[in-house]
């Protein structure tokens, strides 16, 4: 590797690093918006859309200047398109801790409505496996990548009792149907974030195996017997 895209990688590698940090502060202060039906989180989330955006495309920009000037083979190519796809799945996670936060304007004025209280639960999942899915790539650390992975099924099995729970809502009073979708819809966004964190994990592992596990988790874990 040449001086020049070493040092530009680590350049792009903060910045990824520094995002990934304002990504899972954003799921954190959407879901407390939620819960606690806070407006003013709700709006500090939604304001900071844009500044993620500009982040990510400066991120991408550097990645693909890097590949035009210094023509990266092998494990430096990977790494360097890994960098790329965490970057978009860390503005797409953003995009949906927003939707998480613009779903608390619609439960505000409704303080009777007894949102699930499994949501907090689902959001600290999930930003753990975003956390776990960045501190894969940091550390090239195939095992934490395979616990994200199976990690998944926690999360889609809190997302079906949460919207379990919020049936059982909607046939107590059909006033609350409006403000159940919503809460359906944060659910679901949080069970898309852990999607994307698991799609991290995955690009991980490739980036060190050179192994593509998509479609296939339980080959992909070590744990897993050899198929017969």
């Amino acid at each position: 590797m040449s001086r020049h895209l070493k040092q530009d990688l680590e350049q792009a590698y903060h910045r990824l690093v520094s995002l990934s940090g304002q990504v899972e502060e954003m799921i954190s202060k959407a879901v407390r918006s939620l819960v606690d039906r806070r407006v003013d989180l709700a709006e500090e989330v939604i304001g900071l859309d844009e500044r993620i955006d500009r982040i990510e495309v400066q991120i991408e920009d550097e990645c693909l200047k890097m590949l035009a000037l210094h023509q990266p083979v092998a494990a430096d190519l990977r790494r360097l398109t890994i960098m790329m796809k965490i970057n978009n799945d860390l503005e797409q996670i953003a995009d949906l801790a927003c939707n998480v936060a613009e779903r608390a304007n619609d439960l505000v004025e409704h303080p009777s409505f007894p949102i699930p209280a499994l949501l907090s639960d689902m959001a600290t999942e999930s930003i753990a496996m975003v956390r776990d899915g960045l501190n894969a790539f940091v550390n090239l650390d195939l095992d934490t990548a395979h616990r994200v992975i199976r990690s998944d099924d926690t999360i889609d099995a809190m997302n079906v009792r949460v919207i379990d729970d919020l049936y059982e809502v909607m046939r107590q009073d059909a006033e609350w149907i409006p403000l159940a979708v919503s809460c359906f819809s944060a659910s679901r966004n949080l069970e898309q974030i852990a999607d994307h964190a698991v799609n991290m994990a995955e690009d991980v592992i490739y980036m060190i195996s050179g192994v593509i596990v998509r479609h296939q988790h339980q080959d992909s874990d070590p744990e897993s017997p050899a198929p017969a």
